[in-house]
This record gives structure tokens, C-alpha cells and sequence, in this order.
């Protein structure tokens, strides 16, 4: 009976093992690549690197995945712009006391740490109880009509939300995706933040611009020329008797240089004033001297730089957009055949080819500003009809630039801006440290156990110390087959694991002391023991097992990486703990006349 028993319990103490080592194998084998190729020289690393790329890539993807908190990278908390979101769906509608309506709430969810959408509602409900919300939202797909109730209205609303969320989260994935991050995380937190953690990322100022670019591309016409020669006289004059009245300089002209290289421009400032001219120039008195239906953009990338400072110009466009990025089917990195330059060239799809030949046939000689969030790329000016539904974006920064541009063009846009609120980066040295720090620890912990195991319960402990060691090795084993990410907290999690699985092992040996000490026989004792113990060791680990479950369902980053530790942790002690300890003192003792000490 007990012959059979243990043979399958031998069965799949074999299969487990088998089945880790089938796991961990691929990581053992990316260490010792990592090291072999950390020893070559620079020239042959690079040979190397390019003659096994594929299966290089191929092992490291089948390997334990460390964190970000191990390996060095940034981990970074997006916030969807619900408000603008909730301003740009009521479209003409929209009016100056929403608006008040909008800002009052967004300001007290902020304050509050609320919901914005119940904020939103409340205060425009508490202003007029008899308003109906369906003044300002409608929608023929969602069924939201001007008879429609707040209630409904509000469900609308919400499910825009969720929708702009989780199209903002496909977005970025894409987006990181194509920036060649491995592995990354990206996760919704709440209603509206995402968390993404990029590995082994350390280009900072990259992924801040990659994550926020909403990627509104536009295509806008430009106000005749001498609109906008009369417009920058009226604004300097407008400044002028300002500074007489205060006996002062022209503030405008300690900024701008109104001297630009193009007559569509208003003026040229420094990058450190264009701050200072944005204070003065958008005031409602200033920009009513602006011609008709226009608006003032700065230019994305500097056109020259005086005395070690970028200049960037404010260029003067129409308010009206002619076309916007949906149009564009495909984009590429090209170069200028001129200057070589690094450019990115676009290819529109049927709608925007006729919509693009329409516009430049009936605006030759003039330019057609192209906007990327809010900054004119170039203006270039109109020589001819474009019928092929081609164009291109110069004044990249470099090819790095163009080929993120071309990322997030091909990514789409977002539905609504996304704000940085938390960002955190972790370097390879210090992530370096974290391992050592962690293996130290594990090994610290598991070695006072060991000691204290083996002196209190002599071969008994020994017996636990082996099936503590497969433990650990069956864990990382788990996290390697789930495709789990190995983090700190993870490894905190394999420190709290060695505690329990001894603790269950404790538990058996005292109760089978216990059956000694009633004279009982050595056999009895460990049936007894074992038996006698099991509900103990089942109720304590459940019950851990539980809430290790909510942890991974409520939290994020760190705190998930630890739930699934323990996890794991509990399910490969209770194995080895019952088990593999079970099998080793049945062999142990398999003759009448052997013996065990328990201590």
C-alpha cells in the first residue's frame, strides 16, 4: 500500500522536476551567453551578435524575465485628459459656461481625488437642476438624442471614457512595441491612468516624448501675407503705448524679433523668452489683432541659434483645419535629396489624395503649414497641384526624431492627450545591486533555516533543508513556465516562502515528537505526524494563498510581482514540504529496523 502510494508520489516529484528543469534550462543557457559574450572584444561581440541575433532572441524571450527594479528601466503612470476628452465631445456645442463647468470639476476631482465624470455631472446638474446635459452631447451610434436624460447621458459619457482608456492603452503598446522595448508591462489603473514599465530602457527624454505625443497631425492654410504684416505692426504698436504709458521698453521687442525670414511669420525669439512672448501675445486684447480665423503657433525645431541659443519662430496659421492625420495610410523615414536631411515622408489614403489635391490646386504660391501637436513642422509653399497624395514632414531634430514620428503616425492618435504623473528610473547599476542584494538575502535566510532545521531536528531538518532547496528551484521553475516576471518584491516573496515551508515541516516533526513521547512506534508516530498535522499546514496556506490572490488582483507593479511569488511560493511548499519529505522518510525507514532521529 505504502509501495504504491509513494510510487506515485516518486512519479511526480520526477515529472515536477523534469518539467523546471525544462523551464529553467533556456535561462541557465542566456546567463552563460551573457557572460560569454560580455568577455569578447568589441569587434568580434558585434559579428557574434549579428551571426546569432535570431536564436539570441529566441533564448532571452524562453528565459526568466527580470524586472524593472532588477534590470534597470523607467516605469511611468499616465493620466488620460478626461476634461479636454469631455470638451471636445460636445463639438459645436460646446460654450464658454461648459467650459467653466469642466475646469470647476476637473479642479475639485483633483483636490478631491473624485471621479471626474460624477464631479462633471453634479456641478453642472447643482448650477440648474432642470438643465439637461443632452444641450451639449449627442450621438446617433450610442442612441443619445436632445431628448435624452443626464442619467443617459452620463452612462454616455463613462463609456467614452473606457473607450479612450483602452484605445490610449493599444496605442501605446503599439508604440512601444515598435520602439523595441522587451517584455514591456502596460497596465490601466482606475478609471484613467495607465502604468507602463519599460525594461531596460534608458533614454528618458525619448520615452517621455513618445508616451505623451497625441500624434494630431494637421494640415493648415496660412492668412495672406499682408494680414499678417498689418497684424504684427498693430500688436508692436499695441506694446509701444503700453511701454509709453509706463515710461519702459517695448516688452514684445525685448523678446521677439519681428525681423523673420518669412513673410508668414510674426517674429523669431529665443528658446528661453518663448515663455515671455506666450504671456504677452495670447491675451484677448492682443489676439484680436490677429487676422480673422487664425491662431499663432511656434515652430517645432529651431531655424538657426544666436549666441549658443535655438531661435524658434511663431508662425501665424489658420484656425480652421483643413485636413487632420487620419488620411495618412502610410509613413516612412526618407531623405532630402538636397541636403540629406532626415524627413518623413506620407502617403494618404483615396480621401485625403483628393481632399490634399483639392487644397493645394487652389493655393499655389502659398504655404500649407503642417502641425504635430500643437508646433508647425514646416510651411512649405504650394508650386503646383499634388495629385499623388504624397507629402513630407522635414525639420526633424535627426533620424532618431523622424523615425519616432513615423512610430506614432503609424500608431494612430490618441483620443485625448495623456499627462506624465509619476515616473521613476531605475539604472542597470543599481538594478545590478538589487540582484546581489536579493540573492544575498535568499541565501542568507535560507541558510540560518538550514542551521537551525538541522540542530533542533537533526535528520528530520536535513529532510527539510533538501525539500527547502527544490522549493526555491520549483519556484523560479513556476515563474519561468508562467512566463512570470522575477522583480524584488518577487524575491521578498521567495524570503517569506522559505519561512512557510519550513514552518509546515515544524509542524509535522513536533506532532510526530509528540507520537513518540505516548510510546508510540516510530511508523505510527510518522503517519500520525503527518496526518495529524495536515489541517494546520492546509488552513495557513489557503488562507495565504487567498490573499496573495487579491494582491494580484487589486495592485500593480511591485505588488503583483509579489503576489505571484508567493503564489507560487505556497504552491511549490506545500508539495515539497508534504511530499517530497514524506517520500524521503518513508525510504528511510522503509525496514523495521530503521531509525530517524526528530531531535
Amino acid at each position: 500500500m505504502k509501495k504504491q502510494n509513494n510510487g506515485f508520489k516518486i512519479g511526480c516529484i520526477v515529472l515536477f522536476l523534469g518539467m523546471t528543469i525544462w523551464y529553467l534550462f533556456p535561462t541557465v543557457q542566456w546567463t552563460l551567453e551573457q557572460r560569454h559574450i560580455d568577455d569578447m572584444p568589441e569587434a568580434e561581440r558585434v559579428t557574434y551578435l549579428d551571426e546569432n541575433r535570431e536564436r539570441l532572441q529566441n533564448l532571452q524571450a524562453r528565459s526568466l524575465s527580470l524586472g524593472l527594479d532588477l534590470q534597470g528601466g523607467m516605469y511611468v503612470t499616465l493620466e488620460v485628459g478626461v476634461a479636454q476628452l469631455i470638451h471636445e465631445l460636445a463639438g459645436d456645442f460646446a460654450d464658454d459656461s461648459l467650459e467653466d463647468i469642466i475646469n470647476t470639476a476637473n479642479e475639485r476631482s483633483m483636490e478631491q481625488r473624485t471621479d471626474f465624470i460624477t464631479e462633471f455631472v453634479n456641478e453642472f446638474e447643482s448650477r440648474d437642476p432642470n438643465a439637461m446635459l443632452s444641450r451639449y452631447y449627442r450621438s446617433d451610434a450610442e442612441n443619445i438624442t436632445r431628448r435624452s436624460t443626464n442619467s443617459e447621458v452620463e452612462e454616455y459619457l463613462r463609456g467614452q471614457r473606457s473607450s479612450a482608456v483602452e484605445r490610449a492603452m493599444e496605442i501605446i503598446r503599439t508604440r512601444v512595441d515598435r520602439f523595441g522595448v522587451t517584455e514591456p508591462s502596460i497596465l490601466q489603473q482606475g478609471n484613467s491612468r495607465l502604468v507602463v514599465e519599460l525594461p531596460g530602457v534608458d533614454d528618458e527624454q525619448r520615452v517621455r516624448d513618445l508616451l505623451r505625443g497625441t500624434a494630431r497631425l494637421e494640415f493648415r492654410l496660412t492668412p495672406n501675407a499682408d494680414e499678417i504684416s498689418n497684424a504684427r505692426d498693430q500688436i508692436i504698436q499695441y506694446f509701444e503705448e503700453q511701454a509709453e504709458e509706463e515710461n519702459g521698453n517695448n516688452p514684445l521687442l525685448e523678446v521677439l524679433n519681428p525681423q523673420a525670414r518669412s513673410q508668414y511669420v510674426v517674429g523669431f525669439a529665443a528658446g528661453p523668452d518663448t515663455a515671455r512672448v506666450n504671456q504677452l501675445i495670447f491675451q484677448d486684447e492682443v489676439l484680436s489683432l490677429l487676422p480673422r480665423n487664425s491662431t499663432l503657433m511656434w515652430g517645432a525645431t529651431p531655424f538657426a541659434q544666436d549666441r549658443g541659443l535655438d531661435l524658434f519662430e511663431l508662425i501665424s496659421v489658420r484656425s480652421q483645419v483643413e485636413m487632420t492625420g487620419d488620411i495618412v495610410s502610410e509613413a516612412r523615414v526618407a531623405f532630402d535629396p538636397n541636403t540629406n536631411a532626415p524627413e518623413v515622408s506620407m502617403t494618404m489614403d483615396s480621401e485625403g489624395t483628393r481632399r490634399w489635391a483639392r487644397i493645394t490646386g487652389a493655393n499655389i504660391g502659398r504655404p500649407v503649414a503642417i502641425v504635430l501637436d500643437g508646433y508647425v513642422y514646416s510651411y512649405p509653399n504650394v508650386r503646383s497641384k499634388i495629385t499623388g497624395g504624397r507629402s513630407s514632414i522635414s525639420g526633424m531634430g535627426g533620424l532618431q526624431e523622424a523615425e519616432d514620428l513615423v512610430n506614432i503616425l503609424l500608431s494612430g492618435a490618441l483620443p485625448a492627450p495623456l499627462e506624465i504623473i509619476e515616473e521613476r528610473t531605475v539604472g542597470a547599476t543599481l538594478g545590478e545591486a538589487s540582484i546581489k542584494a536579493g540573492f544575498y538575502s535568499v541565501m542568507f535566510g535560507l541558510l540560518i533555516v538550514a542551521l537551525f532545521m538541522i540542530a533542533y531536528y537533526h535528520v528530520g531538518g536535513g529532510i527539510a533543508d533538501l525539500a527547502l532547496t527544490l522549493n526555491i528551484i520549483f519556484i523560479l521553475g513556476i515563474l519561468a513556465a508562467f512566463n512570470a516576471t522575477l522583480t524584488l518584491p518577487g524575491i521578498a516573496g521567495i524570503v517569506l516562502t522559505i519561512g512557510m515551508a519550513v514552518d509546515a515541516n515544524v509542524l509535522i516533526f513536533d506532532r510526530i515528537r509528540e507520537e513518540l513521547r505516548a510510546g508510540k512506534t516510530l511508523r505510527a508516530s510518522i503517519d500520525n505526524g503527518y496526518s495529524n498535522a495536515m489541517s494546520a499546514i492546509i488552513d495557513a496556506n489557503v488562507t495565504t494563498f487567498f490573499v496573495a490572490v487579491i494582491l494580484f488582483s487589486f495592485g500593480v507593479g511591485p505588488i503583483k510581482g509579489f503576489a505571484i511569488t508567493l503564489m507560487a511560493g505556497i504552491a511549490s511548499s506545500l508539495f515539497s514540504a508534504i511530499v517530497i519529505t514524506r517520500v524521503i522518510v518513508d525510504y528511510l525507514t522503509r525496514e523495521k529496523t530503521s531509525s530517524i532521529s526528530f531531535g
